[in-house]
């Protein structure tokens, strides 16, 4: 029995938010280093009209970063290597990224120093590295870059875990060298007085895979957005994401996949569930397939769980396409309720109702939870939602 109706069938959809038109194609919108290049957002802008700008502390606009509260420590294996570089290392730009918005601009010129993780090449990682960083406080702004490079034909899982309390926004760069395997997990579990914009950029090199895996579970005000571009032909790209909102929390996740180059594939999947008054969660997915991206083969999907009155889930996929000759492209998104039905099997084989609801919320999580690969993190993710529900039930 299926909780929400999916339609997989390439080329349809069902929208939870009203049909909108960019008035441009999303690779035409600008992108420069110079933070001075971008006019401050007023919420009137495609890339900000869901976002509460007057919540975010100046992460837009004019906010100092003094360096925060932040403190960084990594675990795991010893192959992989962590280095403080400065700004004019090679590794650095690398990606190819260059920010998208005033946000990610202002942090990339705050950031003086940049955390540089290394797989070597042909290295095949026994158990994930793990980077965690924790906030002391939410008073100042932070600014943070990292680049994380698995080298020609590694294979790697690298974890960057978030959490206690903090004001930050961070470039993250992800290389994957040609015929490399790189799963990036990302799990933020801030307290409720934090803000977080994150923006991350992969980079597929030939014959490479990314699984990129976005979990986020705490925090005031959480923006993620994601961009994906491919260096050579047979990249293959797997997004991934799991959050939920509980009440007065905005949580917001923004993909853009360019294919640019021909043979690749992507497939996006996110889920979320929210609870409480005034709980919000955004889901934008943009794919772009370019003229010269034959052989494109790419797939989205956004589901909203709502489980209480007062709670708002925006959902809107957008694909671009600019060639005929692809293997295949669709999207979809739906938002609802808990299925009555489900609640009604369960509790007459005398499951109670609170029990009955945290199994529908497992089960809907589930399949996405499960392809992160890493049983501490699974386990981390599945007791966070327990603990989410359980809040609910108090």
């Amino acid at each position: 029995m299926s909780l929400l109706t999916d339609t997989p069938r390439a080329g349809s959809h069902s929208d939870s938010a009203a049909a909108f038109v960019p008035d441009q194609s999303r690779a035409e919108r600008a992108r420069s280093y110079r933070p001075e290049d971008f006019e401050v957002p007023t919420g009137r802008e495609e890339d900000w009209r869901f976002t509460p700008l007057d919540r975010l502390r100046g992460l837009t606009a004019d906010a100092t970063f003094e360096g925060g509260s932040l403190s960084v420590s990594g675990r795991g294996s010893d192959q992989v290597t962590v280095q403080t570089v400065g700004r004019d290392h090679e590794a650095v730009g690398s990606s190819g990224y260059v920010p998208g918005s005033r946000a990610s601009a202002l942090a990339w010129a705050a950031a003086d120093e940049v955390r540089l993780l290394t797989v070597p090449r042909e290295a095949e990682l026994a158990e994930p590295f793990v980077l965690e960083t924790t906030g002391a406080s939410s008073e100042g702004a932070s600014a943070g870059h990292t680049v994380v490079v698995a080298g020609r034909h590694s294979r790697a899982t690298v974890v960057l875990a978030y959490s206690g309390s903090a004001t930050t926004s961070e470039n993250v760069e992800i290389v994957v060298e040609d015929g490399a395997e790189l799963t990036l997990v990302t799990v933020g579990e801030w307290r409720d007085d934090s803000v977080q914009l994150a923006s991350h950029h992969g980079l597929v090199g030939r014959d490479a895979s990314l699984k990129h895996i976005v979990v986020t579970l705490g925090g005031d005000v959480v923006r993620h957005d994601t961009s994906i571009a491919y260096a050579g032909p047979g990249g293959s790209f797997d997004g991934l994401g799991v959050y939920f909102a509980d009440a007065g929390q905005h949580l917001e996740h923004r993909l853009f996949v360019d294919h640019e180059a021909p043979h690749c594939r992507s497939n996006v999947e996110y889920k979320g569930a929210l609870q409480g008054e005034t709980a919000r969660t955004v889901w934008i997915g943009d794919v772009l397939i370019q003229a010269a991206a034959e052989g494109t083969d790419t797939y989205e999907l956004n589901r909203n769980l709502v489980l209480t009155d007062g709670a708002r889930a925006d959902s809107v996929p957008n694909l671009e396409i600019e060639t005929g000759e692809i293997a295949g492209a669709g999207h979809a998104s739906t938002t609802g309720r808990f299925d009555d039905e489900q609640l009604f099997y369960l509790q007459s084989r005398g499951i109670p109702q609170d029990e009955a609801r945290r199994l529908v919320v497992r089960g809907f999580f589930a399949s996405i939870v499960q392809r992160i690969g890493v049983p501490e993190v699974t386990e981390r993710v599945m007791s966070a939602i327990e603990a989410e529900l359980a809040t609910a039930e108090q």
